[in-house]
């Protein structure tokens, strides 16, 4: 949304000068004011088109990531009766560790996609949330685990595997 709000300013100020700058011309005013309100111009609409491609291109990756968990979850939905029971009594683990450290129900849905490996933006996208809340959360998840980081908290539940 910011980026939004940056790049209808930058908009915005690049129209406005180009109405000045036609104003100045019809008024005579000397060439070298023009040339850098021009800039000015360019500038502005050079950086409003960067925000711009920025913001579909991340609009494109996150709608691609939705569409990639919808699959997976299809794929879930799939899978034997045998790795159905396996991953239902994982799941009951996970959620049964979650509830031993105090997690909210949405840290435990942040944890849970940590475990999934999205990153913080990826989760902030993906919840509709600033990547800082996640970060937080992610904080206070691992300190309530009692582990160092990401890497350390997946390997927490993966130990028992290997």
């Amino acid at each position: 949304m910011r980026d939004k709000i940056i790049a209808i300013i930058l908009l915005g100020m690049m129209t406005l000068n180009l109405l000045d700058v036609l104003t100045d011309i019809s008024l005579g005013v000397p060439s070298w004011h023009i040339i850098f309100e021009s800039l000015v111009i360019v500038g502005a609409g050079i950086g409003a088109l960067f925000l711009i491609k920025d913001i579909r291109a991340r609009t494109a990756d996150i709608s691609k990531l939705k569409q990639a968990l919808l699959i997976s979850d299809d794929n879930l939905r799939h899978i034997s009766d045998e790795m159905k029971n396996a991953r239902s009594e994982y799941s009951t683990v996970i959620q049964n560790q979650f509830k031993q450290w105090s997690l909210t129900p949405s840290e435990q849905e942040v944890a849970m996609l940590l475990l999934k490996g999205l990153s913080f933006r990826e989760i902030s996208s993906v919840r509709n949330t600033k990547e800082k809340t996640v970060r937080q959360q992610g904080s206070i998840i691992y300190s309530k685990a009692n582990v160092e980081g990401r890497h350390e908290f997946a390997a927490w539940f993966l130990a028992d595997f290997m």
